[in-house]
Formats: structure tokens, sequence, C-alpha cells
């Protein structure tokens, strides 16, 4: 070996290595740390796929209670226009109140699987409760209408009952007005005859008298057939009134007082007779006890208020 040359330093050598075993051990870390960041960035994705989907259950939940609470409301709503109320349907609004503001509460990453399935069991059986309560409504409202229908038919049956009630009570008063008028005793055959003082009896065709000579009057005439009216006591009353319209009128020889036309009147005399329907003939006689006025006189019968007829006389 030539003394003059200079040896490879072996120092060179092993720099080299050192400078490819760092770079090895660089490159090395490297692809850990890029191993480590993927499987990071794998492990995050997998967590914010996580937290969306328990937002999703997490919303869906809330959405799910708050048709559950707007059903509840809708059937108290139903409820209170059937007039009724239901302590028990206020009750599960308010505990589907308190379900709500629970849900809000929640985080997504705080709504474990554990509670998801609690409150899903729970809208499960609040559905169930809803739907039963959904049939006994509709129930509720086919039972009012049936029975609206029912009290509007029976309603309908009393307001026709009411007005043939009303047209029989009508037609029972047209028939006793009837039948009232038509047993209204008349009078026939009424004649007006004077008593003097002498006790002779003069009559005249017209009824025509010298008015000093009557001592008395009297009246005869004969009841009319009827067979409506009812054969009873009837009381008759005969009325004498003078030219000035006055009715003669004495307590002792039988006057008083009766009503016509709603009216006190006097009467002359009375009669109490039993009607027999066999055209009886009556008499009245009548003395004043005075001298009479001249002029037309009229002689007024009445039975039960209702005239049966009259006849004029003249005193000159």
């Amino acid at each position: 070996m030539d003394p003059n040359e200079t040896p490879e330093p072996r120092s060179n050598n092993s720099r080299v290595l050192l400078w490819v075993a760092l770079v090895l051990v660089l490159l090395g870390i490297n692809g850990v740390l890029f191993y480590l960041n993927q499987q990071k960035g794998e492990k995050n994705e997998e967590l914010t796929t996580e937290v969306r989907a328990k937002d999703s259950k997490l919303q869906e939940q809330i959405k799910q209670y708050e048709a559950l609470k707007a059903d509840f409301e809708r059937q108290s709503q139903e409820l209170q226009a059937l007039g009724l109320s239901n302590d028990s349907l206020e009750n599960k609004i308010a505990n589907v109140n308190a379900d709500l503001l629970k849900l809000r509460s929640f985080r997504a990453n705080s709504f474990s699987l554990a509670q998801q399935k609690l409150f899903r069991q729970r809208a499960v059986n609040l559905e169930s409760q809803l739907r039963k309560k959904d049939n006994d409504i509709a129930q509720l409202k086919k039972d009012n209408e049936t029975l609206y229908t029912e009290t509007t038919t029976l309603k309908e049956r009393q307001n026709k009952l009411t007005d043939t009630i009303s047209t029989l009570a009508r037609n029972n008063q047209d028939l006793s007005t009837k039948v009232g008028v038509a047993s209204r005793l008349q009078s026939e055959n009424i004649k007006v005859a004077i008593i003097t003082s002498k006790n002779k009896e003069q009559a005249d065709d017209k009824e025509e008298f010298k008015a000093k000579k009557v001592e008395k009057v009297r009246v005869t005439f004969n009841l009319a057939r009827n067979d409506v009216s009812a054969k009873e006591t009837k009381a008759i009353y005969m009325r004498i009134l003078e030219p000035d319209g006055a009715a003669l009128y004495n307590l002792s020889t039988g006057g008083g007082t009766f009503t016509v036309d709603g009216q006190e009147a006097f009467y002359t005399q009375k009669q109490d007779i039993v009607y027999d329907n066999t055209k009886q003939r009556l008499d009245f006689t009548y003395a004043k006890g005075a001298e009479y006025k001249k002029g037309q006189h009229t002689v007024e019968l009445y039975e039960s208020g209702q005239l049966m007829g009259k006849k004029t006389f003249t005193l000159k």
C-alpha cells in the first residue's frame, strides 16, 4: 500500500448509515402518525354520524310527542263540545308536556339508547290510549246524534200532539160555545095585558093601553122547544123598562139584580121553573104600586143572563 495514499474514513460510512436510519425512523413515525390520524378521523366520523343519528331520533321523538299533545288537546276540545270533561285526559296532556320538556332538554350526545327506548315505549302506550279515546269519542258523538235525532223526533211529535190538543181544545170550545148558544131558551107568543084597579084584565092586539087604568101589568109567553137545553131548574127573569130606559124594580115585589153581558142589571121579577121542553107557558104579573109613566114600555125576558125575547107596549 502506498504510504502516500489516504484511507477512506469509517466515520463517513457511519454517518450515512445514521442518516438513513434517521430517515427510516422519521418515515416510520410519519406512517404511524398518518395511521393514527386516519383512525381518529374515522372515529370522529363515526361519532359525528352517531350524534347525527341520535339528534335525528331526538327530533323525531319530540315531533311524535308534539303530535300526541295536539291530539290529546283535540280530544279535550271535542269532549268539551259534547258538554263533557275528563280529568284523566287533562292529566295525560300534563304528562306529555312534562315529557316534551325533558326531551327538549336533552342534547343529542346525551340521548342514550335506553332513554330512546323508554320514550318510544311510552309514546306507543300513549298512542294506544289515544286511539281508544278516539273510538270512545266517536261512539259518544254517534250516541249524541242518535239522541238528538230521537229528541228532535219526540219534540216534533210533542209539537204535533200539542197542536192537535190545541185544535181539539179550540174545537171543543167552539162546540161548547155552539152548544151554549143552541141551548139558550127562546120565548114565543109574548103577550102583554093590563089589569085594572077593578081587577079586570084588558088585552089589545096593538098592546096600547090607557096609563090611568093600569094597576098591574101581566106578561104571558111560552118557552120554545129546545132539545139541546138540559131539563133542569132554570131562572127566568122579566124586566119592564120605562120609556126612559129605567127598569121597574122593587125588592118587595120580587125585584133584584142579575148579570147581563158581564154587567149588573136590575130585573123586575123572577121565576124558578123546572124546564121540561114541553113549551111551558109562563105568567108574570107585576104591580108597580104607583102611577105608570106614559109612553112606550119594553118587556125583556132572560134565562141565565141571556135574552130570550122582548115585547113593547104603549101606555097613553
